[in-house]
């Protein structure tokens, strides 16, 4: 086996590498918020709010499925009963900085792997240090595919969920702006980090902290945690909870497999 290249760093070192992968990340976010900047009135009125439309592609593709597999009109939208208000003075400006934050963020997070990546690399062997590219490539194309399911499955199940349940008819569903851009932000940004799981469970499984075997002892748990977010975050019928709960299976199912390879790997080694 080949050996590490480690550099002789001491603990102040790494704190310093670790303050300036900070730095840099950071400002890599600004200047992509910045970008994000220019075009946020399509920002904001086709992505932001596309999700409380009834003519949203989801909500339109969910009624053409229903009717395909003979549920007639059971999970069509035709309407949203609720308004977003705004009800604090600097709500807008706030909710304004924040999603340029946020689409910075998603943007810049190729980069902020490359930075990880360099900061881990020391640690790594003379072999690992060349799969970079592949690195950076799988885990920007999950997070993204994360970022994708959250915004056009996540959001749009979760805002039909609370638009339409109701306690009495007396009650007008009024939320606040602040409300709903926090289940944005964390539908999206949750769903691209769960979606990173196989990465996580890759260099988990190098550090022997988890197991294939581990992973295959919990599966029935992790079901049951991912029927009842699905459960969570869509309107009770079984064909949007499924159209969630599987991706979100297939993911962990891909992390075992991923596990094995591993352990397969290091055996060989």
């Amino acid at each position: 086996m080949a050996k590490k290249n480690v550099n002789e760093m001491s603990f102040l070192d790494h704190l310093e590498d670790l303050r300036w992968l900070l730095v840099r990340s950071t400002i890599a976010i600004i200047i992509m918020g910045m970008v994000t900047y220019t075009i946020s009135d399509y920002l904001f009125d086709t992505i932001i709010f596309g999700p409380t439309r009834a003519d949203f592609f989801t909500y339109v593709y969910f009624c053409e499925l229903s009717h395909s597999l003979g549920f007639a009109d059971s999970i069509c939208i035709t309407e949203m009963p609720f308004i977003i208000q705004n009800t604090q003075m600097e709500g807008q400006v706030n909710v304004f900085i924040w999603i340029c934050i946020l689409f910075g963020f998603i943007l810049s997070f190729p980069y902020i792997l490359w930075e990880v990546w360099k900061f881990i690399s020391p640690a790594l062997y003379k072999n690992e240090k060349k799969n970079a590219k592949v690195f950076i490539f799988f885990s920007s194309l999950l997070f993204f595919l994360g970022v994708i399911f959250g915004y056009f499955v996540v959001i749009p199940m979760s805002v039909n969920f609370v638009a339409t349940f109701t306690v009495s008819p007396t009650v007008i569903n009024q939320f606040t702006l602040d409300s709903y851009i926090g289940m944005v932000k964390t539908s999206v940004i949750a769903s691209g980090l769960f979606f990173e799981l196989p990465i996580i469970i890759y260099f988990l499984t190098k550090l022997g902290l988890v197991t294939p075997n581990f992973l295959r002892e919990y599966r029935k748990y992790a079901i049951v945690l991912v029927l009842i977010i699905a459960a969570i975050v869509t309107p009770p019928d079984v064909v949007s909870q499924t159209i969630v709960a599987i991706p979100m299976l297939i993911i962990y199912e891909a992390s075992i497999f991923l596990s094995v390879l591993v352990t397969k790997k290091e055996k060989n080694n």
